[in-house]
């Protein structure tokens, strides 16, 4: 007779992992001995017809856990869905076959479509330890084949949500990123949707950066939809600004972007997978992608951005997506706000044709939004410029905006500025000759960004601007005196101003 599996009652803990799945038991837990599990990375949590896996960690504080229970983390317990004091086998947890296949493809063997779709469904549900992941990812950093790279993109848009729509055109854009306050789409998704065209546009949260364009609109609307919701504003609106991940869309790229970006791997190939991938899924016909090029930005020159346009082309013309690829100016940060409430506030004073408004983003998404409008066939060629400027100066950008906002739904998000500021000055009198983007970005993500909707950074001067001797190049907003200190020192270390050959520095607590 087979003895039964030893059964544990569930107990949440809150704690929160990130995206891994943690579990803990007792030291003297009363069905487990801890030390049978030594030599297994994760277990494998069972109430029928519920499986879990997970990593397990050991306490001796029964008042986190007692002898007869299973603590599980914030993630394992949402994503086991059921609720607590359910009983529960715990046994270890062989690993997954496909870690065969990443073992191979360590070894330099090429993957068969059949062996990358299976690594991206387990992927998708969590059976692979951040360890395995990046094994996975740098042995694919290594080389990958053009058949991998389409195999990649195929598995990771069919592991989540497919969306379809009825219209024939559906236009989308997307940026490489990398440039701080480049919040191009909240204003080109409304041009474009004015003009009739459909640009249902999900966005990211941000990741290494101090805001995506999902935590930048949620100061303005709730992004977390439903897919029957954003189907609904999209009918009504011709199009949305909406959390990607909410709806499900690719959940494979979210889970391997979580450990590729701590470990700097950004191949062009994985890059080029992440973006197609969640276009497939987004049912997306037509599509333009931004490639800013600059010194601190993700591409750093034109030979790079045209190796990544072709793979970009070559992806799309496999899978039926109109692509254009076109290259923008990633020398420094667009707009004049940098984190999620100050990008929001440039965005909405560009859609007012506001007097201060920046001018370089109301530029850059109006050649933006001219290139998706050249995609309408009753729209005759050259005239799309034209056509965006109307839009956008009439009003009727605005309108279309206001209308997206209500149908998505009022942020909950606090939309105030950090009170503890302080200003960056120049050092010297002379001119601004670079910006480093990505200390920029950096320092944005230092003083709170964008967990703090309202910290980050308001740029005063811009590349080529004159300046003087103690004058402001920036102000930084905090919320907390320790992001302020952190913020502080970063400035302090490294302004990421060039003025005339020489670095700003930063000066006291602006008033």
């Amino acid at each position: 007779m087979t003895p039964s599996r030893p059964l544990l009652l569930t107990r949440r803990i809150h704690l929160d992992t990130g995206r891994e799945n943690v579990v803990v038991i007792s030291r003297r837990s009363r069905a487990l001995r801890p030390e049978i599990f030594r030599g297994f990375s994760r277990v494998e949590i069972r109430s029928d017809p519920k499986v879990l896996l997970a990593t397990l960690l050991i306490t001796d504080d029964d008042a986190l856990v007692g002898p007869d229970q299973l603590g599980l983390a914030e993630p394992a317990f949402r994503r086991f869905g059921e609720p607590e004091g359910r009983r529960v086998s715990v046994t270890p947890a062989p690993p997954p076959d496909s870690l065969d296949a990443v073992r191979a493809k360590i070894q330099g063997r090429s993957l068969t479509a059949a062996e990358i779709g299976a690594i991206v469904t387990d992927l998708a549900h969590y059976r692979y330890s951040d360890m395995e992941i990046a094994a996975f990812l740098i042995s694919s950093a290594s080389f990958m084949t053009s058949e991998e790279l389409l195999a990649l993109v195929g598995a990771m848009a069919n592991a989540g949500t497919r969306l379809s729509w009825s219209e024939s055109m559906v236009v989308d854009k997307h940026c490489v990123g990398g440039i701080p306050g480049n919040r191009t789409s909240m204003v080109v998704v409304p041009i474009v949707a004015a003009h009739g065209l459909t640009i249902p546009k999900t966005s990211s949260r941000a990741i290494t950066s101090p805001a995506g364009t999902a935590d930048t609109m949620e100061v303005l609307a709730r992004v977390d939809v439903s897919v029957d919701e954003m189907r609904e504003v999209v009918a009504t609106c011709r199009g949305c600004l909406v959390w990607g991940g909410h709806v499900n869309l690719s959940p494979a790229d979210d889970i391997l972007i979580s450990v590729e970006r701590p470990l700097s791997l950004d191949t062009q190939e994985q890059m080029v997978a992440s973006i197609m991938s969640k276009k497939l899924a987004a049912g997306s016909t037509h599509l333009l992608i931004d490639i800013p090029v600059g010194p601190t930005a993700k591409v750093t020159s034109a030979a790079e951005a045209m190796r990544l346009r072709k793979l970009f082309e070559f992806v799309g013309d496999h899978f039926g997506i109109a692509v254009e690829v076109i290259t923008t100016d990633g020398r420094q940060p667009i707009g004049n706000g940098i984190g999620p409430v100050l990008e929001a506030r440039d965005v909405m004073a560009v859609l007012a044709n506001e007097p201060g408004a920046p001018a370089d983003l109301r530029e850059k998404s109006l050649r933006l939004a001219a290139h998706l409008l050249e995609y309408d066939p009753q729209l005759r060629g050259g005239t799309g410029y034209t056509r965006a400027r109307e839009l956008l100066d009439s009003g009727a950008a605005l309108k279309q905006m206001q209308k997206i906002v209500d149908a998505q739904g009022p942020s909950m998000c606090r939309t105030d500025l950090g009170t503890l500021t302080f200003d960056v000055t120049a050092t010297s009198d002379g001119t601004v000759t670079a910006i480093d983007c990505l200390q920029i970005n950096r320092l944005a993500r230092t003083a709170g960004a964008p967990i703090d909707k309202g910290a980050g950074i308001r740029l005063f001067k811009k590349v080529g601007d004159r300046v003087a001797a103690g004058e402001p190049l920036y102000r930084v907003f905090t919320f907390g005196e320790s992001e302020h200190d952190l913020a502080l020192a970063a400035a302090r270390a490294h302004a990421g101003y060039t003025i005339d050959g020489h670095t700003g520095a930063a000066g006291g607590a602006a008033p």
